[in-house]
């Protein structure tokens, strides 16, 4: 069991690192993942967030789940659509790139809010 939110969320981004990987898009960088407000602030709807690895001293992608979100599917669909952010360092936003990842992954949906399709839910809840 975890101890917190945090140590939740680290341990779900090595549950998400294998599906990315069957897909064809390792997840090569590394990523700090935390619980808290995105950039957008508390009011936003937004419920994720991801920054560069430029935006850190150590070259790490840091990824930011909205404190706001409490149900575990949610979160890991979050977080799989911010991990797919830090497989290309942020630099295609939700472009042609991000959508060729989350759609090989089944994700559906406009892309700036994509999120699990039913098939890639089931995986999620089974996590």
């Amino acid at each position: 069991m975890s101890t917190n939110r945090e140590a939740w969320l680290i341990r779900a981004v090595e549950a998400l690192k294998p599906l990315l990987s069957e897909a064809g898009f390792p997840l090569l960088t590394p990523v700090r993942v935390s619980c808290g407000f995105p950039s957008g602030g508390q009011r936003s709807n937004q419920v994720g967030e991801c920054w560069s690895q430029k935006s850190s001293d150590d070259a790490h992608n840091q990824i930011f789940i909205s404190p706001m979100q409490v149900d575990a599917v949610e979160v890991l669909d979050t977080l799989l659509h911010e991990l797919i952010h830090a497989v290309d360092d942020c630099e295609h936003k939700h472009g042609k790139a991000f959508k060729k990842i989350a759609t090989k992954l089944g994700m559906v949906g406009p892309m700036r809010s994509a999120s699990a399709g039913p098939k890639l839910k089931a995986k999620l809840h089974d996590l």
